[in-house]
């Protein structure tokens, strides 16, 4: 299927669809410059494996060096501005909610940057957490990252323990609230979306499937083929920084020659 009309295939879809799901993965924050866990690192940390660094057990071994990297990471990601990606994807929400109400779309990311919610999208769901939130690691208490001072590593709580981001370490379970949320939108979602992410890691993997089970047309748009490129209706190859603009495009175009459906 041509790149045109695999985008009017997904524009038609949205035009009717009540409930849509979008799930994204690094391919999206990389196209913003942001660098993915598979990518070398710079400078001081590129002697480090992130593999090894995002881990409870990395954190108790060296509180400061953890820490000091996940600031690094924050300083990274504040510096990176959501990109036409992630714009589209707010106006796709936007356009839906008007449409069919709040529960219309829900974004669901792995990544842990924020750079949806700067883009403009209201309803996400961030399964790995993010690192624009912090806790104590004694009471479980999480304050903003934007309250934290950063001038000496670790960062000591209020009540005798230690700071650390919330987000998903290696072998930590996910929030549970996320996952309901997840499920809760999969279940009732007509049209299932996966941009910039290799849908090989578990949960997340199944999510398409869920989705299917449910009813949901499936496309995916990514840089290259994925596991999930045989086994959904549409796929479309290309940076989604291009695609999503366009496809929004088209979908006004074919809103203008259509009434909405009744809610």
């Amino acid at each position: 299927m041509s790149a045109s009309k695999g985008i009017d295939t997904i524009a038609s879809w949205l035009l009717e669809a009540r409930s849509v799901v979008v799930l994204t993965g690094a391919g999206v924050s990389a196209e913003s410059g942001l660098s993915t866990f598979r990518d070398k690192e710079e400078g001081l940390w590129a002697k480090y494996d992130p593999m090894e660094l995002a881990t409870i057990g990395a954190f108790e071994r060296d509180p400061e060096l953890v820490t000091r990297w996940y600031h690094w990471r924050f300083t990274k990601a504040k510096d990176v501005q959501p990109n036409p990606g992630h714009r589209a994807l707010a106006e796709m929400e936007s356009w839906l909610v008007d449409r069919h109400g709040d529960h219309a779309m829900t974004v669901i990311t792995q990544n842990i940057d924020g750079l949806h919610q700067r883009g403009g999208s209201r309803r996400v769901i961030e399964i790995h957490g993010s690192i624009h939130r912090w806790r104590c690691t004694k009471t479980g208490e999480e304050r903003p990252l934007a309250e934290l001072r950063f001038d000496a590593f670790p960062i000591p709580s209020a009540h005798g323990g230690l700071m650390r981001p919330c987000v998903v370490w290696f072998g930590e379970m996910l929030p549970p609230e996320a996952l309901e949320a997840s499920f809760a939108a999969l279940q009732r979602c007509e049209v299932f979306l996966s941009i910039g992410t290799s849908g090989v890691v578990q949960p997340a993997a199944s999510f398409i499937e869920i989705a299917r089970e449910a009813g949901a047309r499936t496309a995916e748009i990514n840089k290259e083929t994925t596991p999930n490129t045989d086994s959904v209706e549409v796929a479309l190859f290309g940076q989604s920084g291009q695609i999503l603009p366009a496809l929004m495009a088209r979908v006004r175009e074919l809103a203008a020659d259509a009434p909405a459906r009744d809610t």
